[in-house]
């Protein structure tokens, strides 16, 4: 992974244009993909500069795990860490059910 020292937020509507741009790919983990790599494209930045020329270099360079972590910083501001305070924790997932679909 590139080194990156800023994440510049995006407006919703640019936003909304990077998401429309990318419907045309049928396959949603395609079109999800693509427009991640938009995305961060555009928000990556180190020393004042982008880091990627577009999305096609942010998915050769990042893994998934690389980009999910990004844009969950990018989602909190760009903190490094989830705001104290915040819960991790899905409160709706039941532990019980979990076991009983993995067969233990």
């Amino acid at each position: 992974m590139r080194e990156i020292d800023e994440l510049r937020p995006l407006t919703a509507g640019r936003l909304l244009a990077l998401w429309r741009q990318c419907r045309e790919a049928e396959d949603p983990f395609e079109r999800v993909l693509t427009c991640n790599g938009r995305i961060l494209a555009e928000c990556c930045f180190f020393q004042g500069e982008r880091v990627y020329a577009g999305e096609a270099e942010a998915l050769a360079d990042l893994t998934g795990r690389q980009m999910e972590r990004l844009l969950r910083r990018l989602a909190d501001g760009g903190a490094e860490r989830p705001p104290a305070g915040r819960e991790t924790v899905n409160p709706a997932f039941d532990a019980a059910r979990f076991e009983a679909l993995r067969g233990e």
